[in-house]
């Protein structure tokens, strides 16, 4: 029942308004299956698993968890564990073509040049898998970052793990692994912009969106590896087609990733993104928006402080005055927690080879390829930001585009009261000044008097022109 839930509430969404008006009626040849990773035999009921084991040809396994700072013991179960678990139903299925892995490019970030090949982990996943059942919460935690090694978070470590126990244990299937880099809105299809999460940098771009986010611990120049998430679904979709048609030998790991081709650099975004959000602001907006990628960290804190913490503390002191509960503080707490995942990625950059993905582009024929495109190089980064702050605004947030008007007045309020704010703040250090020092009251002095003969010079002069 739950399943069916489920179907019904991704069926409303906007995702399949294309799909409805070209397929009607497409919903009778969906099939939900109640499933759970950490569940034993993932949950699959006997039943469900007899009709999976007819009928299923192809599988695209892309269940995991995402979160960087997952706990390592539920980063393993359900992105290590429930993989065995994939593999074990997989085996029973009587017409099995195809097994396509979405994995990450970053599973092996440790190394800066990234080859399609399993890089063997530090410790085989068994032992991680056992050590498990015996160490408890407290102790695995301590452990937690001598295992991962110089992996930043348990989401890339698992996510390693998972392809090395792919290679040992699921040679006998028809194996594929996808690694796309940092997944973002659609490209083109089901529309250009389209997002529904929080996931990758929608977040980000909603934070800077709403003026809450202001410095974000970056290299500005590095490449920032994103990838329209249609790309990766047409490689997944293509990969299974050469799987099931050319049956490789060995495991294939194919790179979906822009960097090699098509650079962009978080300077490149941070601007684009500010741009955007001037033209089409989100609603309610706590400040302007004006994110900027700083390098240094003794910048990013000053700025953090300034930007961040100084206008929430600020505000919260205006919610307390008012009656209401404090929760601008809070709120970038969560934020400083979210931005120092990110940092190893923006503050990095990789290359990764892509030979077979190449190889790829050349087993479709042009027809096919203009369906299930998975080439970067057309893409145009500044349409593709802006197209994704609208659909942050649109298919995340859920604000209609009448709403514009109120929303740009907003920003001009805005816009007003950083100048006020600012004039105010430059007076009264500037009285601070004229009242300590003597410098300062000669400097302030020439300056009025230098001013008055100015005036005075253009009195005079316009007096005699008139004359």
């Amino acid at each position: 029942m739950q399943a069916f839930k489920i179907l019904t509430n991704i069926r409303k969404k906007g995702l399949f308004d294309r799909l409805r008006k070209e397929r009607p009626g497409f919903e009778s040849q969906l099939k939900p299956v109640f499933g759970d990773m950490l569940l034993p035999g993932l949950g699959i009921t006997e039943s469900d698993r007899h009709m999976l084991e007819r009928n299923i040809h192809v599988v695209f396994h892309s269940a995991a968890t995402i979160r960087f700072d997952e706990p390592l013991r539920v980063a393993v179960e359900m992105n290590v564990v429930a993989v065995r678990k994939i593999l074990a139903l997989c085996r029973g299925f009587h017409h099995l073509e195809a097994l396509v892995h979405v994995s990450t490019a970053y599973a092996n970030c440790d190394r800066p040049y990234i080859e399609e090949t399993v890089y063997p982990p530090p410790v085989e996943p068994q032992k991680i898998i056992d050590v498990l059942e015996w160490m408890d919460d407290e102790m695995l935690e301590l452990f937690t970052p001598k295992l991962m090694g110089e992996k930043p978070n348990t989401y890339t470590y698992t996510k390693q793990l998972a392809e090395h126990l792919l290679m040992t244990e699921g040679a006998d299937l028809p194996l594929a692994i996808i690694r796309p880099s940092i997944v973002g809105a659609a490209w083109k299809e089901p529309f250009p912009g389209w997002i529904d999460n929080y996931n990758g940098p929608s977040g980000i771009y909603i934070a800077a969106g709403r003026g809450i986010l202001r410095s974000m611990k970056g290299d500005y120049n590095a490449v920032a590896d994103i990838v329209p998430v249609d790309i990766p679904v047409n490689i997944m979709i293509t990969v299974a087609w050469y799987t099931a048609v050319a049956k490789p030998r060995s495991i294939m790991i194919y790179h979906a990733t822009t960097g090699g081709c098509n650079p962009f650099t978080w300077g490149d975004m941070s601007g684009i993104v500010n741009k955007s959000f001037h033209q089409i602001p989100l609603e309610g907006c706590f400040r302007r928006p004006n994110v900027a990628i700083v390098n240094n960290s003794f910048l990013h804190d000053y700025w953090t402080c300034v930007s961040h913490l100084f206008p929430a503390y600020l505000c919260d002191v205006a919610f307390r005055l008012m009656g209401k509960k404090p929760r601008m503080v809070k709120l970038y707490n969560k934020l400083h927690r979210s931005i120092d995942c990110l940092k190893f990625f923006t503050c990095n950059e990789w290359q990764w080879s892509n030979s077979n993905h190449d190889m790829l582009k050349h087993q479709l024929l042009p027809s096919d390829l203009k369906v299930f495109y998975f080439d970067p190089l057309p893409l145009h980064w500044p349409t593709y930001i802006e197209n994704y702050c609208l659909g942050a605004k649109k298919y995340v947030l859920n604000e209609d585009l009448s709403g514009l008007p109120a929303a740009r007045a907003h920003i001009r309020k805005l816009r007003i009261i950083r100048y006020v704010f600012n004039s105010v703040v430059a007076v009264i250090l500037w009285r601070v000044l004229i009242a300590k020092s003597q410098f300062a009251r000669n400097l302030w002095f020439f300056i009025v008097g230098l001013v008055y003969k100015f005036v005075q010079h253009f009195r005079i002069t316009s007096t005699m022109n008139k004359s």
